[in-house]
C-alpha cells in the first residue's frame, strides 16, 4: 500500500502542497509495514532535486512518540543540510513488539530507494538519525542494511540512543539529575522485548554485538543529565575499536529529552552529515 495524504496546514502553490509555516514542502505517505501500514512524513525544500536523503526516527522509548513529536528536528535537517528528510512513523510496543519497529525501518529504507527520486531525493547519499529509541532504530537499520546488503547507508547520527536492554551501564540518575530513570527504561524494554532471549539480539542490544565492523560512519550525541550517556559513550568506544569512524560529543547541562532539539547538537549533526555526504559525492 502506498497512499499519499497531505499534512496540515497547507496551501496550494503552483500545483504543489506547501506548508504555510515554512518554506518546506511536507507530505505524508502510507506504506506497508511489517505488522501494519505505517506513515512516512517527507520534508524538502521546494524546487530542489538530487537532495541527500535522511531517514529520521522519533524517540519515545519504543512505546510512545510519533512523527509529530519529531517535527522540529526533521524540519531543521530538511532546511539546514538541506535534505529530503523522511520521518518514519514506526510501529510501537507493546502492541507491536520487536522486530516490528526495525523491520518497519527497513521497509522505509527500501521505499526510499525506489521512490525518493520522485520527491527530489538522491539515494546515493543516504543517512539515518534518531533520538532515544529512534537512535537505536537508526543504528539497527544500519545493522540490517549491512547484513542484508540491500541498502547502503553512508552515515548515522544518534542522539542519546537506547542501546543496552541489560541496563548494566546506566549512569547514576540522582547524581546526574537525569530526566529519565532506570525504572522507566526497564518498563520500555519489557514492552519492546517481551522475550528474554530478544534482549541479547544484536539488533536490540548493539552493545552486546561482536560484529560492529562495516557499520557507517557514526556521530553519537549525548547529554550530561541523562542516565544513558554512559552506555552511548561505551558504544562509541566499541565502534572505534571495530574500525568505524566515530565521533562522540557530550553536551553539559542538557537533559535526555532536550538533546534532540538542542541547537548546538543539531548544528553538529548537520556538519557531520554534510561532511559524510560530501565525501560520498567525491567517490
Amino acid at each position: 500500500m502506498d497512499a499519499f495524504k497531505p499534512s496540515y496546514p497547507f496551501v496550494a502553490v503552483e500545483g504543489l502542497l506547501a506548508d504555510v509555516s515554512s518554506a518546506l514542502v511536507v507530505s505524508d505517505v502510507e506504506i506497508e509495514g511489517y505488522a501494519q501500514d505505517i506513515t512516512l512524513r517527507l520534508y524538502r525544500r521546494p524546487g530542489k532535486t538530487a537532495l541527500p536523503v535522511l531517514l529520521y526516527f522519533h524517540g519515545g522509548g519504543f512505546v510512545k512518540g510519533s512523527i509529530d513529536c519529531a517535527d522540529a528536528s526533521a524540519r531543521y535537517f530538511a532546511e539546514h543540510l538541506p535534505a529530503l528528510v523522511v520521518s518514519v512513523g514506526y510501529s510501537l510496543a507493546p502492541q507491536f513488539p520487536f522486530p516490528a519497529a526495525p523491520e518497519d525501518a527497513h521497509r522505509a529504507a527500501l521505499w526510499v530507494q525506489t521512490r525518493a527520486r520522485a520527491f527530489g531525493g538522491n539515494t546515493k547519499r543516504l543517512g539515518v538519525a534518531g533520538h532515544d529509541a529512534g537512535g537505536q532504530l537508526a543504528n539497527c537499520l544500519a545493522f540490517i542494511a549491512r547484513d542484508r546488503g540491500d541498502v547502503r547507508i553512508d552515515a548515522q547520527a544518534l542522539f542519546a540512543p537506547m542501546l543496552d536492554p541489560s541496563l548494566t551501564r546506566l549512569g547514576d540518575e540522582k547524581r546526574l539529575g537525569s530526566d529519565i530513570t532506570a525504572s522507566e527504561c526497564a518498563a520500555c524494554y519489557r514492552a519492546y522485548l517481551p522475550q528474554a532471549s530478544q534482549r541479547m539480539h544484536p539488533y536490540a542490544a548493539p552493545l552486546e554485538s561482536s560484529r560492529l565492523a562495516g557499520l557507517p560512519e557514526t556521530l553519537i550525541i549525548t547529554a550530561q543529565n541523562d542516565v544513558l550517556h554512559v552506555e552511548a559513550e561505551k558504544y562509541a568506544s566499541s565502534l572505534i575499536d571495530a574500525g568505524v569512524l566515530t565521533q562522540v560529543v557530550r553536551y553539559p547541562s542538557v537533559s535526555h529529552a532536550a538533546v534532540a532539539s538542542h541547537p548546538a547538537a543539531l548544528r553538529e549533526a548537520v556538519r557531520f552529515l554534510q561532511c559524510r555526504f560530501a565525501a560520498r559525492t567525491q567517490k
